[in-house]
């Protein structure tokens, strides 16, 4: 029995042909919506794997510093260094020294909170900054997972609609005349099942280690930020040129 289904088996290819022009354009779209996708989820877990390790090493060498006022010039080179930490510590540190020229060292808590403020406001816009470059091209795979199955469906109404209308203008209603046609229509569907399962599993993958991602330096500036409150706090006295 095996070895009947497996010798009645047509290659691919066949169905292919006997596909209409509609399923045979269907069929090269989701073979390069398939490479599409393959490309950026390899591409994508490598990139964020790379950030991921850097955002930990670069908090390692945070808890390391004695004062985090102090490091504006100890800028890190490297890949990806436009969105880590030290990135986020910079905007928090430009922030501050902007209110120390316009307004000189905070003395009192008054000027201390609109301090704060100010520091807390430039590291939430660069904290999205980067969340929003973890999400990039994630719209892209997100639209091939949803797109995919419909296109194929498409192809595979459109493939049978032909095969049945081919047949009636013949005049002969046979099974022989009806099974190329909706044999190639249904190629269609298999590929686009093969561009989506791969796809919405890599998919998920990867929305769960940004999210992952997003929670861990959501917490690592947050750590940051009540690193330099204390230190602004017991700090006795600032100049403008100090940073």
């Amino acid at each position: 029995m095996i070895e009947l289904l497996f010798a009645n088996t047509t290659n691919p290819g066949v169905y292919f042909m006997q596909s209409n022009l509609a399923g045979k354009i269907v069929v090269v779209l989701l073979f390069s919506f398939s490479i599409i996708a393959w490309t950026v989820m390899l591409w994508k877990y490598w990139e964020l794997s790379q950030m991921r390790d850097q955002a930990r090493s670069q908090k390692k060498d945070l808890l390391a510093k004695r004062s985090l006022l102090e490091i504006a010039n100890s800028r890190p080179t490297g890949k990806r260094g436009n969105y880590g930490l030290y990135e986020i510590l910079f905007a928090a540190l430009s922030a501050y020294s902007k209110e120390l020229m316009s307004f000189g060292h905070p003395e009192d808590e008054l000027s201390q909170a609109r301090c704060m403020k100010a520091v807390e406001n430039a590291m939430a816009r660069k904290l999205s900054e980067i969340q929003l470059y973890y999400e990039s091209k994630m719209v892209t795979l997100g639209s091939i997972v949803t797109g995919a199955p419909f296109l194929g469906l498409l192809g595979t109404v459109w493939g049978v609609m032909d095969a049945f209308g081919g047949v009636a203008g013949g005049g002969s209603a046979t099974l022989q005349n009806l099974a190329p046609g909706v044999s190639g229509a249904l190629l269609t569907t298999v590929a686009a099942l093969l561009v989506a399962i791969p796809s919405v599993f890599g998919y998920n993958y990867l929305i769960g280690m940004i999210k992952e991602m997003s929670t861990e330096i959501e917490n690592d500036a947050s750590e940051l930020s009540e690193q330099i409150e204390i230190e602004l706090s017991l700090a006795e006295t600032e100049t403008p040129n100090r940073l």
